[in-house]
């Protein structure tokens, strides 16, 4: 054994020359040459030629204790949410189109302006339309002073029946032209009535409160009733509509069933942190696409800051289920191991010699939602317990720990060195 130490102590030698006569090697195998020097000294022989044990690894005590930043758990209702993608949609649109023929003399909006239902949008020339309900006018009054000679007639010849003077016959066909002329009118009235809703439709109105879009069509164009051009677009920006797509696997766990519901949700701007708005699901829809495995959900908004914009593409999360006294912690704190997730919890009494009495512990936990910088705990953790959210890089279960500010981020410590 002695000779075997002498071998092994002349190759030390040897190989520690070498290094001092290669400067750039000996910068590189400088942590090398320290761990060989290290083992030797360890195991280096006594003076009477024995084995000597190796020397004992430094304590845990011996190492200053972990500097980490805790946060306790808390505990408050969570809401769960469903996030996915929306395209916001106006509440109605309509394309305004001319339903007579005729020639706009008159555009009466602005583009881009604000409108109630009911006010003129475009004057369409009347004056054909208003002549056409005048013969119709006339022409009822022509078929109501027949009927009243005819009726004159038929009391007539109801009375010479009565003397013989007047045959049966006669007076069945005066009763057969009073009754024409009686339906002769009401056809009257219902051209004229007809007459008059074409006179209205000279005047096109908005159908309903919203914005005005472009002009597509100038004044002093003919337009017909069957033309595909609009003359503008009115969109219903006030409420307004976000269509959701979802998985239906997800939309089936949550609490929401097809047809109407009433769910809150609100929508964030594509950083996903800008809130738009907050409105309510009002319907999930009766069928699942089968190509993508997904069903569409209905929300209306108020819209009260103009924020929501047809065609756009927003982020909502949409409150399915609110959990009462559900812990949460910092999404920082969560660990992922081989065998689930975990966190340090840190825990009062003295282990390992800690400065302040202080160690940590891992806990398996149960992870659940995350929304704003926290997360759910559905299992293995309390309010209240404290739990590790910086300086991760040095725990293992046991490891004694200072608590720092959470603003101060933890220092590196130095590597532990075996006390001379």
């Amino acid at each position: 054994m002695r000779g075997f130490a002498w071998g092994l102590g002349a190759g030390l030698a040897v190989a520690v020359g070498t290094l001092v006569a290669w400067p750039q090697a000996a910068s590189v195998l400088a942590p090398v040459q320290g761990r060989i020097q290290e083992q030797w000294a360890a195991w280096r022989p006594s003076p009477d030629g024995r084995a000597a044990e190796p020397r004992p690894t430094p304590s845990a005590s011996l190492l200053a204790p972990a500097r980490v930043a805790v946060e306790a758990a808390r505990s408050a209702d969570v809401p769960i949410t469903l996030s996915g993608i929306g395209t916001v949609q106006a509440y109605n649109t309509v394309n305004v189109r001319s339903r007579v023929d005729g020639e706009i003399t008159r555009i009466l909006f602005r583009e881009g302006q604000d409108v109630k239902a009911g006010d003129p949008l475009a004057l369409i020339d009347p004056r054909p339309l208003q002549a056409q309900a005048d013969q119709q006018e006339a022409n009822r009054l022509r078929d109501q002073a027949l009927l009243d000679g005819a009726l004159l007639d038929l009391q007539r010849y109801e009375t010479l029946v009565l003397k013989d003077f007047a045959s049966q016959q006669q007076l069945d066909r005066q009763r057969a032209l009073v009754a024409q002329y009686r339906a002769q009118i009401k056809s009257d009235d219902a051209q004229i009535a007809f007459a008059r809703t074409q006179l209205a439709y000279a005047t096109i109105a908005a159908p309903f409160s919203g914005r005005t879009g472009m002009r597509l069509v100038d004044q002093g164009n003919y337009v017909r009733a069957g033309d595909a051009a609009a003359i503008v677009v009115v969109t219903q920006l006030q409420p307004i509509s976000v269509v959701f797509t979802l998985p239906a696997s997800a939309v089936a766990k949550s609490r929401l069933s097809l047809g109407e519901v009433a769910a809150p949700v609100r929508v964030f701007a594509a950083d996903d942190r800008t809130l738009l708005d907050s409105g309510t699901v009002e319907l999930v829809d009766n069928q699942v696409d089968p190509t993508t495995g997904t069903i569409k959900l209905k929300a209306s908004f108020p819209n009260a800051k103009l924020t929501l914009w047809p065609g756009n593409f927003v982020n909502g999360r949409i409150t399915v289920e609110v959990r009462p006294q559900g812990v949460t912690i910092p999404l920082a704190a969560l660990r992922h191991g081989p065998r689930g997730d975990f966190v340090f919890v840190v825990q009062d009494g003295q282990k390992d010699g800690g400065k302040d009495g202080l160690h940590v512990a891992t806990r398996t936990v149960t992870s659940g939602q995350g929304s704003a910088g926290r997360l759910l705990v559905e299992k293995g953790l309390k309010a209240g317990e404290r739990v590790v959210t910086e300086g991760h890089y040095r725990l293992e279960n046991g490891t004694p720990v200072t608590i720092i500010e959470t603003s101060q981020p933890p220092r590196a410590e130095p590597s532990p060195r075996t006390p001379s």
